[in-house]
């Protein structure tokens, strides 16, 4: 028998839709009347750890998860955990657990689009192939995943892509890892690399920018204060910015500040490929550390995890920049 953590934190799928069309938590999730439908071929243990919107989830909210995944592991014999999300911050908290889980447990977010009454409600279905895939034998050493539409992803390159689809969760360039079909989990890639640290506490006042034309310095400044922890910023293109926020970066890399570029486009990676001014070329000269393949929230739940683990330095430049880890 596998036994299997459930960890409910609300968002959509634990919500009802009322008379009016509108969407909202209730006292009860509409997921605790779900019946087993495995027998005793697993074993669920079912916590409503929270019951919050995803755009109510923080860092520290992922921290509770990380530490009661961990104390399950160690003291419980659990074979894999499943995490229920609202979809908006859902890869934030992915990808945060799988920076910090330190083993090679399954361990599976899933969540659903259409709350529990509408019609064509994917909640309960995702929910199920989620339990599949963390019980499955394949899952083991493939880092943190996702899983909704019968699709299998890896929490460090899957994103939300559209407000209300079901299919909203894509992997830009390289698409999922595994599929379910029927009840059978099926992967076709394997995680070559892959690097966690270990928390006790998050640091905060790490901060996202998106770059845009005629990108005015006054937004930048406003990190300029003894709070930062750190920037992260989506540049333009390949990895350019507009020459008039340069002198704010400029105080920010000599504050200790560090500064992480990625790109805002969709597909692609950030580099250091244009010698004009604010390009790449110049931006890497200043000190800036480019982060090659993540998007942008996902570079700041990297930073903010490298921060955390107390990495500074080149050390925390060569964790940030390699998105392999």
């Amino acid at each position: 028998m596998k036994k299997i953590l459930i960890l409910h934190t609300g968002g959509t799928i634990a919500m009802s839709e009322d008379k009016n069309g509108a969407v909202a938590p209730g006292k009860e999730n509409p997921l605790n009347q779900f019946k087993n439908p495995f027998g005793a071929d697993y074993e669920l243990v079912i916590e409503n750890i929270f019951n919050i919107p995803s755009p109510h989830m923080d860092p520290a909210n992922m921290l509770v998860l990380q530490q009661r995944i961990i104390k399950a592991y160690e003291n419980e014999n659990i074979d894999g955990v499943v995490i229920t999300h609202g979809t908006d911050t859902l890869e934030e908290t992915a990808y945060f657990l799988d920076l910090t889980i330190p083993f090679k447990l399954p361990i599976v977010l899933t969540g659903a689009m259409r709350s529990a009454n509408e019609i064509g409600s994917d909640g309960l279905y995702n929910f199920k192939t989620a339990i599949l895939t963390a019980a499955s034998p394949e899952a083991k050493g493939m880092g943190v995943l996702v899983v909704m539409n019968d699709e299998i992803h890896t929490a460090r390159y899957v994103t939300k892509t559209h407000t209300t689809n079901v299919a909203t969760f894509r992997t830009p360039t390289f698409g999922p890892i595994g599929l379910i079909l029927r009840d059978e989990v099926r992967f076709f890639e394997k995680l070559l690399r892959h690097r966690s640290v270990l928390l006790d506490h998050v640091v905060d006042h790490v901060y996202l920018f998106k770059a845009y034309a005629g990108m005015d310095p006054e937004l930048l400044e406003i990190a300029l204060n003894e709070q930062t922890n750190g920037v992260v910023i989506e540049a333009l293109g390949a990895g350019n910015l507009p020459p008039k926020v340069l002198p704010v970066i400029e105080k920010l890399l000599a504050k200790k500040i560090p500064v992480v570029l990625v790109s805002r486009s969709f597909n692609g990676i950030a580099q250091d490929v244009y010698a004009y001014p604010g390009g790449g070329v110049q931006l890497k000269q200043m000190g800036v550390t480019f982060c090659h393949g993540l998007n942008g929230q996902k570079a700041r739940i990297k930073l903010l995890v490298g921060l955390s683990a107390g990495l500074s330095g080149d050390e925390l430049a060569d964790f940030v920049s390699d998105a392999v880890s």
